[in-house]
Formats: structure tokens, C-alpha cells, sequence
């Protein structure tokens, strides 16, 4: 046996409770060794990268396996090893590289030559069962990439921004025609989704075509409200059929219940602000249950969920996330695969960034700079926040470098021009090397939502990302109604010809432990990104 993954020390919102009744199931999953994610790694670029001869040829669903599948002697070598020990695995991705099974804390720790123990986390008492070592025979080196959940400690989901009801808050009524130098005086303080119109020149005819579609992640029982989104609907967006709803698909035992009690103040305003911004586009609400057992809070199954439709929606948000820390560098890898994945097939994978500048997901004390996931992945697009009406970063919107992803080369000339300009700021507290982020903002604080009946204001890159995945999802459609392909995975168009089809923002910081975190400049910068849309040149970028 060899040591395959150790952890020195457990986070601090952990406490060590004991070891594990030798009679408590695990349920464990595999991550086998693809046969080459190189190789989809250059086709994902070949049909991302503008003037490519394959740009826009997304691969189908039976390509992108044949990349992601274990080779048969990594899949015998596995199953023997499997056999030997009575145990049977069931598949649970579309590839094959996942496998699943369940066996009792004894038999996992003379399997592993583990020590599975009882955490309980500080903040909500739930107890984890971990070990912080594992080991795996000697030759199943180059088949088996990782077990998890082992060695993971993830401290919290990011997500669920604070939801205040101020004192007066009108309803708006959006005004009509508006052009984009006429942004009403009110969206400094309450931004609509007339405000997003005016501001970036959002369209507000609905869309033409039915095959494109945005969809919505829904986790951590957060759940969308159709009366709240009527009500949205009647006071923002009047000149939609309040009707207009989306399609749920659940998984892990998911579910939407509708009681006014039980509306989430995330999952309204991912639905308010794709349904109500992405005039037309059909949206589909995925809600993630608790039944999940990957160990990551349903994002491993969800992906694996995406990868296995026949038809994939277009574009994909999500306004959750976890610091980077939390997770070991082989399941970052695996999750930031299955984005590869999607991005291969043509889905926009978009992020929000996260909410505690730079100090990761949400405001927290730290000595470095904490990065936040799946931000770091090379492979998705990450949503920064910008705020008031002549845009300045939102001093939240979490950015940084990855201290697991490599930069990648989309973005080495923007990236390095920041870092040139920066100089010595910050040094010793960010990996320089890593991938950057976030890539693109937007609106962010302020923004009015209806939760439970009640209309209030939201804050957060929770914000950004559904405006900005409902621009896509609206050059998605003109691009399908011209007969051409879907943007698909976004960043080398961004980092390319897209650039300046954004609107640089130059001001403000993210600032995070005891420092002023980055400075926002000309270009891209950490804060912001790339900057914020102009949707009548991003058309024209997109060769409309």
C-alpha cells in the first residue's frame, strides 16, 4: 500500500469528536483516471478560440466521453482490486470515471489503511467523518486519481446573500425605450431590471428561438417562488406576461416547495434575474436535495447530471461557491473537469465570484489571500460585482489567483500587464502564477428582488452572475436565429475580440486581510474582471 493523499491539519471551524463506530456506513466514491483530458482540453480551445477553424464545431456527448472514460486496464484494474475486497461499484457519471459504493467505517479503513474519524464543524454541529490520510495498492497508481469524500473538509457553500426590506422601497416601474446614456436617477439606489436595460443596453424584445436555453443551480434547500416571481414580473418587468415561469428538473431528492415561507432569498433572485432579464429564453431551475452524497454538496452530481443530457442548456449559472482551501487539488481538478466537459459541448459555465473581496467567499480574517471555487478553474467564466450607475467595483466582489490552476494562456498578456502594474503591492500573499479571476462583472448591490411577498434589496456577486449568464443567453438566441452556433465556453472570445465589447472598470478595490486587497485599473484587474456588458457590441463582437 502507498500513501496516496494526506492533510496535516483539520480547518478551524472543526473539531476532532473521536473515531467512527466501526458500523457506520460511508458512502465512497472513485474517481478513476481519464484516458485523455489533454487531448479535450485542446479540443474544448480548437471550438472556443475566435478565428479557429473549429470555433463554434462543439463536440457530442459520445465525443467528449471518449475523452473522459477510464482506459478498460485502468476500469479491470479497479473493478479486480474491487472484487478482491467484495465490494461492487456502481457508475455514476456519464464517462464512467466516477464510481459509487457504500461500506461500513471498518471495512473502509482496512481497505484504505485510513482512520476515519468524527469532526463536528463549530458553527452548525454537523458531524463529518473524515481521515486525514489514506492509502491506495501500489498498482492502482495511474488508474485510481483519488477516493473521496477522505480528506475534504468543506467549511461552508457560499451562497443566500442577506435580503433587507428598506424602510420605503417603491416599485419602480421601468421605463420604456430607454438609451443607454439615459439611465433613470433611481438605479444608485435600487437597481431593476429596467436599470440593467438602460446600463448595458439590454434588450427587452423576447427572444425567437426555443432550443437555447439558461440554466439556474439551485443548492442548499434554496428554492424558487412562481408567486414571487409574478409579483416581480407585475412591477418590474410589466411588459412580460406575468405568467412567464421555468421548467424544474431535480436531483439528489430535490425539490421547490411553493409556501411563501420556504421562498430562498438566492434562489429568487437567480430566477428573477434570468427569468426577468433574459427576456423569452426558457429557464430551467435545477434543485440540488440533500440526498447528495459527493461529498460537495451535490456540484459533482449536478455537473455529472448536465454532462448526461442529450440536450445541455446553453448557458449555466451558479451563485455558489466554496474557498479553494477547502477543497484537496484532485477534486478541484475532477469538478473543474466536468466544466471542460460542458464547455466542450458549447455550455457557458458562469460563477459568481464570491463575497469577501479578498478574502474568499465570504469576509473573513486571514494572513493570505484566500482564492474561491470554482472560480480557479480555468474552464468557466467568473462574474465579479460592480455597483452605482457610473459603475465602480463593488469592494466584496472576490477576486485573486488560484493557488491549484495554472494561468491559463487566454489570459496571460491581460493578467500580466496588471501584474506588472501592481509591483511589489500585496507580494507574498497570492500565488502570481495562478488563474486570475473574476473575468467579467456587473451589477451587484442593491438590486430588488421579491422574497416571500415582500419586495427588498440583495447584495452580492450572487447578483452578477445571472445578469451576466442572461446576456449570454440573449446573444445565444440572436446567434441561433441567424443559424449559427451557441458562444459556448466564453473566455478565449473574452480575453480576445469580446474585450472591448465590455465596459472597463477602473475604480475601487476588494479589500480582505487587514490590506486594501487589489486595486481596480484600466484592463483587466481582479476586482472586475474584463468589465461589464454592452450588449450592441458584444453583438457585433459576436459577428452579428
Amino acid at each position: 500500500m502507498q500513501v496516496h493523499e494526506t492533510r496535516a491539519k483539520v480547518p478551524e471551524v472543526f473539531s476532532q469528536k473521536g473515531p467512527a463506530s466501526p458500523e457506520t456506513m460511508l458512502d465512497l466514491r472513485l474517481a478513476l483516471v481519464s484516458s485523455d483530458m489533454a487531448g479535450l482540453e485542446k479540443a474544448l480551445m480548437d471550438v472556443s478560440t475566435p478565428g479557429s477553424p473549429l470555433r463554434g464545431q462543439f463536440l457530442s456527448k459520445e465525443e467528449v466521453e471518449s475523452f473522459v472514460a477510464p482506459k478498460p486496464e485502468t476500469v479491470s484494474a479497479v473493478q479486480e482490486w474491487l472484487k478482491e475486497n467484495d465490494i461492487v461499484a456502481k457508475k455514476v457519471s456519464p464517462a464512467g470515471e466516477w464510481l459509487s459504493f457504500s461500506i461500513p467505517v471498518s471495512k473502509a479503513n482496512a481497505l484504505l489503511d485510513a482512520d476515519f474519524t468524527e469532526f463536528v464543524h463549530t458553527g452548525t454541529g454537523e458531524t463529518t467523518i473524515r481521515t486525514l490520510a489514506y492509502s491506495i495498492p501500489a498498482d492502482l497508481k495511474g488508474h485510481l486519481d483519488f477516493v473521496h469524500p477522505t480528506t475534504v473538509f468543506v467549511t461552508s457553500v457560499f451562497g443566500s446573500p442577506q435580503f433587507i426590506v428598506p424602510p420605503k422601497l417603491e416599485a419602480i416601474q421601468p421605463a420604456l425605450n430607454l438609451t443607454s446614456d439615459a439611465v433613470p436617477a433611481s438605479c444608485a439606489s435600487t437597481v431593476t431590471p429596467a436599470c440593467l436595460q438602460a446600463l448595458y443596453g439590454i434588450p427587452a424584445t423576447r427572444a425567437s428561438t426555443t432550443s437555447n436555453k439558461l440554466g439556474v443551480s439551485g443548492f442548499i434547500d434554496q428554492f424558487a417562488n412562481q408567486a414571487d416571481l409574478k409579483t416581480f414580473l407585475t412591477n418590474l418587468r410589466p411588459d412580460l406576461t406575468s405568467t412567464t415561469t421555468f421548467t424544474l428538473q431535480t436531483l439528489d431528492g430535490g425539490q421547490n416547495p411553493q409556501a411563501a415561507s420556504e421562498a430562498g432569498v438566492e434562489a429568487n433572485l437567480d430566477i428573477q434575474y434570468t427569468v426577468g432579464v433574459a427576456s423569452g429564453v426558457p429557464v430551467t431551475f435545477f434543485s440540488v436535495g440533500d440526498n447528495n452524497r459527493d461529498g460537495l454538496n451535490g456540484f459533482i452530481d449536478l455537473a455529472n447530471t448536465i454532462n448526461g443530457q442529450a440536450a445541455p442548456p446553453s448557458v449555466l449559472t451558479t451563485s455558489y461557491g466554496f474557498n479553494e482551501p477547502d477543497l484537496t487539488s484532485s477534486l478541484a481538478n475532477s469538478l473543474c473537469n466536468a466544466y471542460m466537459q460542458l464547455g466542450a459541448r458549447g455550455v457557458s459555465i458562469l460563477y459568481a465570484s464570491g463575497d469577501g473581496g479578498v478574502s474568499g467567499s465570504q469576509s473573513q480574517s486571514c494572513t493570505t489571500f484566500i482564492p474561491t471555487f470554482p472560480s480557479g478553474c480555468p474552464f468557466l467564466t467568473s462574474v465579479g460585482a460592480t455597483q452605482g450607475t457610473t459603475e465602480t467595483s463593488a469592494s466584496f466582489s472576490s477576486g485573486g489567483f488560484s493557488a491549484i490552476f495554472a494561468r491559463p494562456s487566454y489570459q496571460n498578456t491581460a493578467v500580466t500587464t496588471y501584474l506588472n502594474a501592481l509591483g511589489n503591492t500585496n507580494n507574498g500573499k497570492f500565488s502570481r502564477n495562478g488563474r486570475a479571476f473574476p473575468d467579467v462583472a456587473a451589477q451587484g448591490n442593491n438590486v430588488e428582488i421579491v422574497v416571500g411577498g415582500r419586495s427588498g434589496l440583495v447584495g452580492g456577486t450572487s447578483c452578477s452572475s445571472p445578469i451576466f449568464a442572461s446576456v449570454i443567453a440573449l446573444l445565444n438566441d440572436r446567434l441561433a436565429a441567424a443559424g449559427k452556433a451557441p458562444l459556448g465556453f466564453l473566455n478565449p472570445f473574452l480575453y480576445s475580440t469580446g474585450a472591448s465589447a465590455l465596459n472597463d472598470i477602473t475604480t475601487g478595490s476588494n479589500p480582505g486581510c487587514n490590506t486594501n486587497g487589489f486595486p481596480a485599473r484600466a484592463g483587466w484587474d481582479p476586482v472586475t474582471g474584463l468589465g461589464t456588458p454592452n450588449f450592441a457590441k458584444l453583438l457585433t463582437a459576436v459577428g452579428l
